[in-house]
């Protein structure tokens, strides 16, 4: 089984260290490729770096909602260069956000950084990964009056409406699901998913954050999360608790590890392997085989991120 880590941030400094060994084991568990997103002017070099680096790894830059007070007045330029100095580069993370964190950097501002990134991805043709939260109004308004996207739109950790999903697939959409999904009521998901058009679904981490909704015992750990009891990590355990064999978690945290996620430490990292669990949950809101939605995501993502210049474009 194959997969495609449509969106991730191992360039966080809260995993960066860790990098190798999780990008290890993440091969190791079938995941192939990581599209990796910068934040802000501060860690574009590092993505640039990670990609240079790793064959597996898609170099994204892309200023951040959340980071745009923070810009200077060279940013777009800096920016740009980047890309020139990098034509296996995506564009991202991108966006709106009206949320808690989002409604303390002016609006107006965001909206203004957004379009000129927007316009910019339009013109290098090449997909652009795109945050959104309680602004899908807003972002689908200005889609329609950039777009049509031809070479690809990302709705990462898409969470919006399913009356929306119609007109942001026309406009050149991809809808990209993680753990966070599994926060929205089942029945919604499950109506939304059902819309969207198979060949616009992809699958993302988003490391080190959206930790899926799952048993302990079925996900990936970080090595030393430090959210995590120190006891967890005492007899070389690592990477994953194996779910069929719970024996090798010491005894004194075996109802820990029994908890799933909603009862787990909120601050606890999420392993981009963790996206089987991703998997394992859409394919059952889907009601197909997790093979059949591992394949199908796969070769969407495989042709998106297959824009002149790519890694996977010059493989083929």
């Amino acid at each position: 089984m194959k997969l495609f880590d449509a969106h991730c941030h191992l360039q966080d400094p809260r995993i960066l260290n860790k990098a190798p060994k999780l990008i290890s084991t993440a091969l190791d568990s079938g995941v192939l490729y990581f599209a990796v997103n910068g934040v802000s002017e501060k860690d574009w070099h590092l993505v640039k770096e990670m990609g240079d680096k790793y064959p597996s790894v898609i170099p994204c830059f892309g200023l951040h909602p959340w980071y745009v007070a923070e810009r200077s007045p060279s940013w777009f330029s800096t920016l740009k260069e980047f890309f020139e100095t990098t034509p296996a580069a995506a564009v991202g993370e991108i966006g709106l956000d009206k949320g808690s964190k989002g409604r303390e950097i002016d609006f107006n501002d965001q909206i203004e950084v957004f379009r000129r990134q927007l316009q910019l991805a339009k013109e290098l043709k090449k997909p652009a990964s795109v945050h959104c939260v309680r602004a899908f109004g807003d972002l689908l308004q200005i889609v329609k009056d950039i777009g049509p996207f031809a070479d690809g739109l990302i709705l990462h950790s898409y969470l919006g409406s399913v009356e929306m999903v119609p007109e942001f697939a026309k406009a050149g959409a991809y809808f990209s699901l993680s753990g966070f999904l599994m926060s929205m009521e089942a029945q919604k998901a499950k109506k939304m998913l059902k819309t969207i058009p198979s060949e616009r679904i992809l699958l993302e981490s988003d490391a080190p954050v959206a930790l899926p909704n799952s048993e302990l015992g079925s996900l990936f750990l970080v090595d030393e999360d430090p959210s995590l009891p120190k006891e967890f990590f005492a007899q070389g355990r690592s990477s994953t608790i194996p779910s069929d064999n719970q024996s090798t978690i010491p005894s004194d945290n075996q109802s820990f590890a029994s908890r799933d996620a909603s009862t787990l430490p909120k601050d606890m990292l999420n392993h981009p392997a963790n996206i089987h669990n991703v998997l394992d949950f859409v394919a059952t809101l889907l009601e197909i085989s997790k093979e059949e939605l591992a394949e199908l995501s796969y070769r969407n993502a495989i042709q998106l991120f297959s824009y002149q210049g790519s890694k996977i474009h010059l493989e083929r």
